[in-house]
Order: structure tokens, then C-alpha cells, then sequence
């Protein structure tokens, strides 16, 4: 089904119809929503010095779905994340959040719109614990400053919630595995209870097992109702975990 100058919209069972009956199930037996986006992207244009970065590219991201984005390096994956994220502004085209227009004027409008990201463990603070790292910005407050007992609770309330008990919220980010530190930075983007996550290549740096865990959490997001932008160049994978996918070509 094609979408856009430059990218191509696809679901993994190979259905292309643009007006199918019903959404196809993902390989897990997941059946994607049936709603309407809650993010819509339309012809999204975006420029830099050197030239044209992104030329009129549509995404829609649905809840309860996870949406695949691939394309070789230097196609504008990153580009059309960051215009999301409100990072880069875009020259032309538009964002609809819910189908209203919104500007994105920085990352804090995207964020106040329910559209959150998780960062590679570069984002994170290795001196800091687990439970620090997640509730970072969100630490709870006495009257006589931050309490780190509840502020541990609630870390440690997210992650159960996202199935990730074992992780002691007390334990030092630096020992933990690059797998649980992708977690945490998972953990720590749900705080804000996101409508929208963006996970740009969580899997580039876990083996099989990791990734198989990984795909847990993801899953269990996306069975809440959260619509996930799932960037990855890794196709065997996509097409393991998602219900949609866009393949950016050049631009």
C-alpha cells in the first residue's frame, strides 16, 4: 500500500489491501486495533542545510498496535522520529494528534501530547540506582525534600507493572546487563503514561534471549493500549512483533 514519496506502508502477513475487513493478526496471534490513529502523520517534509531530509511522508501510529519502522541508514528514520519528538521542526505537512493538528514546538510539547520515547542506556545515569533512573524528574517530595523510600516504591511499582519484578530498584544501574538497562529506560519512559512510545533500535545490542524478553514488555504495553513506533533494521524481528510496518526509502 503506498503511503508516501519515499516510504511504503505494509502489514507482516503480506496484506496490502487498503480497505480490509478486519486488521490482520501479528504473528503472536495479536489483533491490531481497530480504531482510528492516534497519531497521523501527513506528508511530513523536513530540511536541513545540506538538503531535503524527509519528502512528504505519512505514518500513522494506532493504539494497542506496534508499528515497524525500517529503512536503510540514511533514509530518515531517525528524521521522522526526532519531527515526532518534536527534536527537528518540520517545513511542511502535518501532525494530527486524536485527528486535530498540533505544532510541536519541542520535545515538552510532545511529551505534554503523550508522546514519549525510550533512549538506549546513553540516556541513563550509571552512578544513579534503578529506582533513581526511572522516577529521574519524578522524584516524590516530603516538606523536607525528596523521599527516596516512596520514591523507590513507585519505581518499583512501575516496573511490576511492566512485568519487570526482578529488577531491584535499589540496585546500581552500572551492574546491571545492557538488556536490563533497555528495560529500565522502558521503565522510565511509562512514568509518564505515554499514549505513544518510540523504541529506536532497543534491540541492537541483546542476543536472542534478551530480545525474546524485551518483546515481553513490548507486547504487554501494546496489549494496554499503547501505540509503539518500533524502529529497527532487523526484518526477522519485525516481522515477529509487529502489526504494521513503514519502509522509508531515501527520504
Amino acid at each position: 500500500m503506498r503511503h508516501a514519496r519515499g516510504s511504503t506502508s505494509i502489514r507482516p502477513t503480506g496484506t496490502t489491501a487498503p480497505h480490509a475487513p478486519a486488521p490482520a493478526p501479528a504473528p503472536d496471534g495479536h489483533r491490531s486495533s481497530a480504531s482510528g490513529p492516534t497519531v497521523r502523520m501527513r506528508g511530513i517534509t523536513v530540511e536541513f542545510a545540506n538538503g531535503v531530509a524527509l519528502d512528504g511522508v505519512d505514518l500513522d501510529l494506532h493504539p494497542g498496535e506496534v508499528h515497524a519502522l525500517l529503512g536503510e541508514n540514511g533514509a530518515g528514520k531517525s528524521t521522522l522520529i526526532k519531527a515526532l519528538l518534536g527534536v527537528h521542526r518540520i517545513r511542511s505537512g502535518e501532525i494530527l494528534v486524536d485527528g486535530e493538528p498540533v505544532r510541536l514546538g519541542g520535545p515538552a510539547d510532545a511529551r505534554a501530547l503523550g508522546i514519549q520515547a525510550a533512549f538506549q542506556e546513553s540516556h541513563l545515569v550509571e552512578n544513579l540506582s534503578v529506582g533513581e533512573n526511572v522516577m529521574l524528574g519524578h522524584e516524590l517530595r516530603h516538606r523536607l525534600g525528596i523521599s527516596w523510600r516512596a520514591t523507590h516504591a513507585r519505581a518499583a511499582a512501575m516496573l511490576a507493572e511492566l512485568g519487570l519484578a526482578e529488577l531491584d530498584p535499589r540496585d546500581r544501574l552500572a551492574d546491571l546487563s545492557p538488556a536490563s538497562r533497555q528495560l529500565v529506560s522502558i521503565a522510565r519512559a511509562m512514568v509518564d503514561r505515554p499514549r505513544v512510545l518510540v523504541l529506536d533500535e532497543p534491540t541492537s545490542s541483546l542476543d536472542a534471549d534478551d530480545v525474546a524478553r524485551l518483546f515481553q514488555v513490548i507486547r504487554r504495553l501494546r496489549d494496554q493500549g499503547v501505540a509503539i513506533l518500533f524502529v529497527s533494521h532487523f526484518l526477522e524481528q519485525v516481522l515477529a512483533l509487529s502489526d504494521r510496518m513503514t519502509v522509508l526509502r531515501g527520504g
